[in-house]
């Protein structure tokens, strides 16, 4: 007696995980933070951000060989940063030049990502962490921006800084980023502000960014994740349905 036999089910594609992507954007902005002003520390933080590109190209839907192949260069030009930072071989606005464009291209990666993600899948807890994985590098890219125009142009904060080598009042990465996401939320506590026109202006696009996202992209997708979790439980049930009607038309055969 010869057995009908169901197709074999598609096989499914590796799913993206920004909540790893997630963790360490979290990791890479506490680090900036509290670590110490020291080149050794910027070399670590560099080493972080550069961790999050990695773990992003890594998580990409591209073939095997080319997320090898971005991996592996972008490996090698982080470490070779990082230590020519660390060593204090390469100027510090150099070093946070480097991060803010490494930085950036996670930014374009996972912004590609979560929405293919997106478009494949709907709204899942996977996508809404790369959202607000992105929410947090938009605001440490703003930081390093910061940092790079204090160090080329004139003096960006109104408060006194820090004196460092002779180069003037300037402020420590940690407290460039306290600013950026103090903008960001609009939570202005006022201890920090920025002396020019162009820093104004920067202050202003942050703040309005920040709150456009929260509100647009952040709140439509916790308020489609449980629709779309409905959406791919009755796309399941209808695939099990189909396979069940065509099991049993097709019935047993002698």
């Amino acid at each position: 007696m010869l057995l009908a036999v169901s197709p074999l089910p598609a096989r499914t594609s590796v799913q993206h995980r920004y909540g790893i992507v997630l963790l360490l954007t979290v990791a890479a902005v506490i680090d900036v933070i509290v670590a110490p002003d020291t080149p050794t520390s910027r070399g670590i933080g560099l080493l972080l951000q550069g961790g999050t590109l990695l773990a992003v190209i890594a998580t990409a839907r591209e073939a095997a060989s080319v997320r090898r192949a971005r991996g592996a260069v972008a490996a090698v030009l982080l470490i070779a940063l990082a230590a020519g930072v660390a060593l204090s071989v390469i100027p510090r606005w150099v070093g946070a030049l480097a991060a803010a464009a490494a930085v950036a291209a996670v930014l374009i990666v996972l912004v590609r990502g979560v929405a293919r993600l997106i478009r494949e899948q709907g709204v899942s807890l996977q996508a809404v962490a790369g959202a607000l994985a992105i929410y947090m590098l938009v605001g440490l890219t703003f930081a390093f921006a910061i940092s790079v125009i204090a160090y080329a142009g004139p003096k960006y904060f109104a408060q006194s800084g820090h004196q460092s080598s002779g180069e003037g009042a300037l402020f420590s990465l940690s407290e460039e980023t306290y600013f950026s996401f103090t903008t960001m939320t609009t939570t202005g506590y006022g201890d920090l502000t920025p002396a020019t026109s162009v820093g104004h202006a920067i202050a202003v696009l942050e703040m309005l960014l920040g709150q456009i996202y929260l509100v647009t992209v952040i709140g439509l997708l916790v308020g489609n994740l449980n629709r779309g979790a409905s959406r791919r439980e009755g796309d399941a049930s209808r695939r099990g349905g189909g396979a069940s009607r065509r099991e049993g038309a097709a019935g047993p055969q002698s």
